[in-house]
C-alpha cells in the first residue's frame, strides 16, 4: 500500500473510532511536533487526543480534502467536524457544530509514520 493510501485509511479509521490503527501505522518512536495539551507525546498522545475528541464531539469526522505525496512525505488537508457534546481541553460543551481545517505533514520510514 502506498503512503497516500495509508494516510487516507488512517483518517477513515480514526473517524470510525478504530484507534488501534495508530499502533498499526505510527512508528513507536513517532514524534508529534504539535503540542497536544494535557497529554503525553508519541503514539500514546495520539490515542489520548482521539479518545478525547470522540468523547467530546458527536458525529466526529475527519474528511480528507486533499493529499499530496512526495518522496517519504504526505501532506494532508483535512476538515475535522462534529458537535460538541462534552468538555474538550477545558472548553465547556457548547452543543454547537465545529469545522476545523487541519494540515498534517507525515514522514514515513519503512511504511510507518514517524
Amino acid at each position: 500500500m502506498d503512503n497516500k493510501s495509508i494516510v487516507r485509511n488512517l483518517y477513515a479509521d480514526l473517524t470510525a473510532g478504530r484507534l488501534d490503527v495508530i499502533d498499526e501505522v505510527v512508528a513507536e518512536g513517532f514524534i508529534e511536533h504539535e503540542v497536544i495539551p494535557d497529554g503525553p507525546g508519541g503514539r500514546t498522545g495520539l490515542h489520548h487526543l482521539f479518545q478525547a475528541l470522540h468523547a467530546a464531539f458527536s458525529d466526529f469526522a475527519m474528511t480528507v480534502e486533499d493529499l499530496v505525496a512526495e518522496d517519504d512525505k504526505v501532506f494532508a488537508l483535512v476538515t475535522m467536524t462534529g458537535i460538541q457534546r462534552a468538555e474538550f481541553l477545558g472548553i465547556p460543551s457548547s452543543g454547537r457544530p465545529m469545522a476545523v481545517p487541519v494540515a498534517d505533514v507525515m514522514r514515513f520510514e519503512h511504511g510507518r509514520i514517524v
